[in-house]
């Protein structure tokens, strides 16, 4: 009896070491890019558990990373860590961690229960499969994407709507317009801080010249040209006629877009993730609108042209189960899960199996069939990373009124 009785014992010691888990299960391992406490993590854990309760013969473990994973996934992929699928902005897994993925172009042509009888490729945003294919060396597909989003102006529909602003600007003169009746109401029209405020003047020269040149300004120093005047000097008249908040030479990340939500100023540049992010100071109530960034006379790029994308899921190329990762990728970014995520995260659903939009982002729904050329973020102003704290610097300075467009020319060429 004795005997048996150790048996047993050492049994429930090996089961419990395993953690519980059931060794004749499937096992697979997700690195998420969100934290477990984030509503985007909370609504893809429960995407997840849905899926095990409807395939017993899978288990998934859920590592949260949130951002950290930027640094962390790669080092945990050269050591040959069991990693089945992870996370991530589109641009980022396509172009650092594309050599360690499963070429995905074969399972999007394929139906599946939730793609309504269709092609998975069919029912996903057509463009973000092309941006994807666009970030790899060889055009193909190595991330699909989720939650899209497009970066443009967030903005408070009451104030416009009390400003008599009766149609969003397309022009920087019908923008200048709508800036002047909104600081006739007392309200600051545009606010930024330090973290993002580059985007207002990378946004407005690529408008001029497009982002290779935008680019090439940052990484060839090329500050003469005179459109990067004329540029800084349309800022310059902007922040001269008050419609910058003067709160923009102190604010910190994230005071900027806190101070859209309270209703202190009108508009803010950023991404479709704003009204996520300060939904708690903002409340439910909040008549966010969208708009892309206006044209500017003369200048080579349209009104759709702008930075888009999404975030993605990425599939290890060695993982056991690529058929079953990439099921269960469809089950979270098709039907009742693309939808359940957008809306627990005020985000966007990517795929044409749900009718459901969000609210807050309602006027995004027109601008992403019309999506034009790829902007990288602030229109490329950041890509040259060792010059950006000095750009930064200095538009801080040209957006309070501390400098006028020729100094900023001047200290940009020091």
């Amino acid at each position: 009896m004795k005997k048996i009785f150790i048996i047993f014992s050492a049994f429930i010691f090996l089961l419990s070491c395993s953690g519980g888990s059931d060794t004749n299960k499937k096992k697979i391992v997700y690195w998420s890019m969100w934290n477990e406490t984030e509503s985007q993590g909370q609504a893809v854990k429960a995407a997840i558990e849905d899926y095990m309760s409807k395939h017993p013969d899978i288990e998934v473990e859920i590592n949260f990373n949130g951002r950290e994973i930027r640094k962390t996934l790669q080092p945990a992929l050269d050591n040959g860590q069991t990693i089945d699928f992870w996370d991530e902005n589109i641009e980022r897994t396509t172009k650092n961690w594309g050599k360690y993925a499963l070429k995905l172009d074969d399972y999007i042509t394929n139906v599946y229960d939730t793609t309504d009888g269709k092609p998975y490729e069919d029912v996903i945003i057509k463009s973000l499969l092309d941006l994807g294919r666009s970030f790899s060396e060889d055009g193909s597909l190595y991330a699909v994407p989720y939650q899209p989003f497009v970066f443009l102006f967030n903005y408070n529909k009451k104030i416009f709507r009390e400003a008599g602003i009766e149609k969003v600007p397309e022009t920087w003169q019908e923008f200048k317009d709508a800036c002047a009746k909104i600081k006739a109401l007392g309200i600051p029209p545009i606010t930024d801080d330090d973290a993002e405020i580059n985007a207002l003047l990378g946004y407005h020269i690529a408008k001029y010249k497009g982002t290779e040149f935008v680019q090439q300004l940052v990484t060839e120093g090329l500050w003469d040209d005179p459109i990067v005047l004329k540029a800084a000097q349309d800022w310059q008249e902007m922040v001269e006629l008050g419609y910058v908040s003067p709160k923009v030479a102190g604010n910190k990340f994230p005071a900027g877009r806190h101070e859209l939500a309270r209703g202190e100023a009108a508009m803010f540049l950023n991404g479709t993730w704003v009204p996520n992010f300060v939904m708690e100071t903002a409340g439910e109530d909040f008549e966010w609108g969208q708009f892309p960034y206006p044209t500017v006379e003369g200048g080579t790029d349209g009104l759709y042209d702008m930075h888009y994308g999404s975030q993605s899921f990425q599939i290890n190329k060695d993982t056991k189960y690529p058929k079953e990762v990439f099921d269960l990728i469809v089950h979270l970014t098709t039907g009742k899960w693309d939808e359940e995520i957008a809306k627990r995260s005020y985000a966007l659903p990517v795929s044409s199996t749900t009718t459901y939009w969000t609210k807050q982002l309602e006027d995004t729904k027109e601008i992403f069939p019309r999506l034009g050329k790829y902007y990288p973020l602030d229109g490329g102003i950041d890509v040259n990373t060792e010059k950006t704290p000095i750009i930064n610097a200095n538009v801080i300075k040209l957006m309070s009124g501390q400098i006028t467009a020729e100094e900023f020319i001047a200290e940009m060429k020091k």
